[in-house]
């Protein structure tokens, strides 16, 4: 098992950046592909980008691509992601998770932060 714990959530203005981390519990953290997603007030939980357990594969959502990046470090049990040119809209509660690359892909696992919120003023 892993327990996540987002940070890094806050009031940005449109055009600006903020930095997510997530801490993870355990000595298993390298074993899982991680993923950041977010929710916004009266919407699904959508995918934001994944990494693959040693970083050699990332994955984007084509709205974010180009603006966010997505790293870990598997020595420190940290993931990150660095929001660049932040949207009015990308206002939403984002999370991390852990898990397989499919379970990550289509929202199924089980290992999920409790969320941090970023509030993008317009």
């Amino acid at each position: 098992q892993v327990q996540l714990v987002e940070s890094g959530g806050g009031l940005v203005q449109a055009g600006g950046s903020l930095r997510l981390s997530c801490a993870a519990s355990g000595r298993t953290f390298a074993s899982y592909t991680m993923g950041w997603f977010r929710q916004a007030p009266g919407k699904g939980r959508e995918f934001v980008a994944a990494l693959t357990r040693n970083g050699a594969t990332t994955v984007y959502a084509d709205s974010v691509k180009g603006r966010f990046t997505i790293s870990r470090d598997n020595a420190k049990n940290t993931l990150s992601l660095q929001m660049n040119s932040l949207r009015a809209e990308e206002t939403a509660v984002y999370y991390c998770a852990a898990g397989t690359i499919q379970s990550i892909m289509t929202l199924s696992t089980a290992y999920w932060g409790q969320g941090t919120q970023v509030t993008v003023s317009s």
